[in-house]
């Protein structure tokens, strides 16, 4: 046995399974009082008679614990090279994941590229303080009005990996396929600057590049809202709808991300 069994986490398996068997043998002495209880007393005595209060925590409780265990015992079920993808990280894993997105990004502008339209004069002027003017004239938007942009296939295989928290995409508000911009349902001006970000981080990175760090930030992070290329955008998109936002280049701001390694 190996005091680690993820060194690089520290994480210890000797405590880890003391630990373990400190909470089965608590839950045995759930389940030996649950027992004796239901031999004394029907569910419509229990369900009459006991405090609302008691039964709702210990229902929760149980729930919790059912669906937490349930969980374990699915990845338990996984060969172990499929339970393995992702976590370590190795080159050839990164590679598969920046081939999904790069792939999927690609083929969802083709997709949405003959029924977009270019911005109007209005958002182009608003716009032109923060971003550069062949960007705007390039940029094709779609506002999908009720519809819904598909679920990726290759999610489903990472969901099967266990990765849990994955964006959703059919309600995120928009989606920037490299410079075409899908809304799931109205366009609002705080999503298409957030889009517009996406467009120059695309632009600054490479396609490839962008797709690596964004799966990069995620295994790091476990979720869509911590990426750093998210969290910038974010960022940039709350600082221009602020009273006085004042005028700022976009572009500048991704160089900078960039040079300091910040995605």
């Amino acid at each position: 046995m190996y005091e680690y069994e993820h060194p690089q986490e520290g994480i210890s398996a000797i405590q880890l399974n003391s630990e373990l068997r400190h909470a089965q043998l608590e839950l045995v002495s759930a389940q030996c009082a649950t027992h004796q209880l239901r031999l004394r007393y029907s569910a419509d005595d229990l369900a009459r008679l006991g405090r609302r209060d008691l039964l709702r925590k210990s229902a929760e409780a149980a729930t919790a614990l059912h669906e937490f265990y349930q969980g374990v015992e699915r990845r338990m079920s996984r060969p172990e090279a499929q339970r393995e993808l992702f976590t370590q990280g190795t080159p050839e894993q990164i590679a598969q994941a920046v081939q999904w997105l790069s792939d999927y990004l690609r083929q969802q502008r083709e997709e949405y590229f003959p029924q977009a339209e270019p911005l109007s004069c209005s958002q182009k002027t608003v716009l032109a303080r923060y971003f550069r003017a062949r960007l705007l004239e390039h940029v094709r938007i779609v506002e999908l009005r009720g519809a819904r942009v598909p679920v990726p296939e290759f999610l489903a295989q990472v969901r099967a990996l266990g990765f849990d928290n994955l964006p959703d995409v059919p309600h995120m508000e928009s989606l920037t396929f490299i410079d075409v911009v899908a809304f799931n349902e109205r366009l609002s001006e705080r999503a298409l600057f957030h889009a517009l970000v996406h467009m120059v981080q695309i632009q600054v990175l490479g396609l490839e590049r962008y797709a690596e760090l964004w799966i990069r930030g995620f295994l790091k992070g476990r979720a869509h809202f911590t990426v750093p290329i998210e969290v910038h955008a974010f960022s940039l998109a709350s600082k221009f709808l602020r009273p006085v936002a004042g005028t700022f280049s976009v572009e500048d701001q991704v160089l900078q991300w960039a040079a300091n390694n910040r995605y």
